[in-house]
């Protein structure tokens, strides 16, 4: 299987990368679109403010690939934001796969959310044999609503999409190449899709 890590300079793409190879597999890093396009598999990371990663994916073109994707597409943190219609953050315009607005956190809590938080409501393929309520690592100062493509709940000042999916894209706000072992095994399901 071929697993591409889409390198267009906003992301945590090393962790990321050693954590398919312990579930026994290869990541390529790559911002090339032939390669991305025959990948099995597409994880988007992203680290770092919106307006500027969606800029480095708008100087690379892959604003307009990212959406044309026709295998399992895994967004992580901001790779998920940024496959959202918009973001608070830098105001920035995002890819519109997923039909949500990102928002900021009220200064009621803490931001960011930083550390380890549940989901629930699980509701996908991604978290075949995952329990409800299992902790995910977490760090961010934005958040997607809960809307109809939301495929796992966290709660921190309010029930929020955890993660998303429409079609072959998923998305999760929380770093499952971070969050040990369950993380992993759910990244291990994503490349089971």
């Amino acid at each position: 299987m071929k697993i591409v890590i889409i390198n267009y300079g906003a992301g945590n793409i090393q962790s990321i990368k050693f954590a398919i190879e312990r579930l026994g597999f290869e990541a390529v890093l790559s911002n090339d679109w032939k390669e991305i396009k025959a990948a099995d598999r597409v994880i988007f990371p992203g680290v770092g403010e919106a307006s500027f990663a969606m800029k480095m994916l708008i100087d690379s073109g892959l604003d307009v690939l990212i959406p044309t994707l026709k295998q399992p597409v895994l967004g992580i943190c901001l790779g998920m934001q940024l496959m959202c219609n918009k973001s608070e953050e830098g105001n920035t315009t995002g890819l519109g796969i997923f039909d949500v607005d990102v928002i900021k956190f009220t200064p009621k809590v803490k931001v960011p959310q930083m550390g380890w938080n549940q989901i629930y409501n699980l509701k996908s393929d991604l978290f075949n044999g995952i329990s409800e309520n299992e902790y995910m690592y977490l760090v961010h100062s934005f958040y997607a609503p809960n809307c109809p493509e939301a495929i796992a709940t966290t709660d921190y000042e309010v029930e929020y999409a955890s993660a998303l999916q429409k079609d072959n894209f998923y998305g999760t706000q929380f770093h499952p190449e971070k969050s040990g072992d369950i993380g992993e095994q759910i990244l291990g399901n994503f490349l089971k899709l």
